[in-house]
């Protein structure tokens, strides 16, 4: 299926795997690169040594494009760029606005820059700085989430920008793929979807707790970082709504001592970090160290298997998702499901 986003990235499907945190690893991606979609490597969460060894991994296992998602406003953004300039990334992914000197430095090395907004202004003001695309989450969508649902906000964000828009939050089958495409969207996102495959590298026991969640199992809640978050819901997303001021603080700094380790970043650079996190938003310094929660959070259940310690990022989509798919075989079932229903919508005219 051919599209202004399949031209840009060029990939055979319009399809996109979303950059999970201690999900989107090598293996997950490099699937998803071979059955013709983009697949896009998580890099916040690794150092920028495992970050250069993974970008090769995956480029070892696929000679199709794929991306790498960076947090802008990271301190080492910069020399994470550098890494994905000097390994021939193709595409750059970014959850937050990346700024107009950081866009500029990728687009004059080649690499198609693609941030996800969650709001018509955001989607104007990145196209405004030379972004090549945008994916727009709505807030049916897994991880941090807006209000406003898919369905209104893509046709807003479709209007307001002319670079292609790939669609977020609640896609999981070849008739979301139709619907976005007819919102005027150039593909679709997707996260929860891919998790729950057999290439995916969560741990089998979690992916058993996401077939089994219904829609109502899936919440938003700010308990985790002071954020609107969605997830599953669990005993202890439930304990975190419970827990008083002052335990939610300590257990807070010492995850990020204990992330601080893991993503081999100094002290200096955490609170850099959280100052870059807290600028432009309505955040108390406590919500700012809340932050420390999510990566240590999402680890103890993405990659420990540990479901009563760790939270499960979801889209609402895992609530009607029932199988384990390969990355092939998904992307094959997505591509057929919506030449059949293109082809249905034109036989009943």
């Amino acid at each position: 299926m051919d599209t202004a986003f399949t031209r840009l990235v060029g990939v055979r499907h319009p399809v996109v795997q979303t950059g999970m945190g201690w999900v989107a690893g090598p293996r997950l991606v490099s699937a998803t690169a071979n059955a013709g979609a983009l697949g896009i490597l998580a890099s916040a969460t690794m150092t920028t040594d495992r970050l250069r060894e993974a970008i090769r991994e995956v480029a070892s296992r696929t000679d199709a494009p794929f991306g790498v998602n960076l947090r802008a406003d990271a301190a080492d953004a910069g020399e994470r760029v550098r890494i994905m300039i000097e390994e021939g990334v193709r595409v750059a992914s970014f959850a937050l606005a990346p700024s107009p000197g950081l866009i500029t430095r990728l687009k004059e090395a080649g690499i198609v820059v693609v941030p996800s907004v969650g709001a018509r202004r955001h989607a104007e003001k990145v196209a405004g700085w030379g972004a090549d695309a945008v994916i727009v989450q709505g807030g049916e969508g897994g991880g941090h989430t807006g209000e406003v649902a898919t369905t209104v906000l893509l046709p807003q964000v479709v209007d307001a920008v002319d670079i292609p828009v790939v669609a977020a939050g609640g896609f999981f089958d070849g008739r979301g793929l139709v619907a976005a495409l007819a919102y005027g969207a150039a593909g679709v996102a997707m996260g929860t979807r891919f998790l729950l495959t057999s290439d995916s590298t969560v741990p089998d026991a979690v992916k058993a707790r996401y077939l089994a969640a219904t829609v109502k199992d899936v919440t938003v809640t700010r308990a985790v970082d002071g954020l609107p978050h969605r997830m599953l819901r669990t005993d202890l997303v439930t304990a975190l709504e419970d827990s008083g001021h002052a335990k939610s603080l300590a257990r807070a700094i010492r995850r990020a001592a204990g992330f601080r380790r893991l993503s081999g970043l100094t002290w200096r650079q955490l609170v850099r970090d959280g100052l870059a996190m807290k600028h432009g938003k309505d955040l108390t310094w406590s919500q700012v160290l809340l932050a420390a929660n999510t990566p240590m959070l999402l680890k103890s259940a993405m990659v420990d298997g540990r479901t009563d310690l760790g939270v499960m990022a979801s889209g609402q989509v895992a609530g009607v998702i029932d199988d384990l798919p390969s990355c092939a075989e998904l992307v094959e079932r997505i591509m057929k499901e919506a030449e059949e229903v293109l082809q249905g919508l034109t036989a009943s005219r």
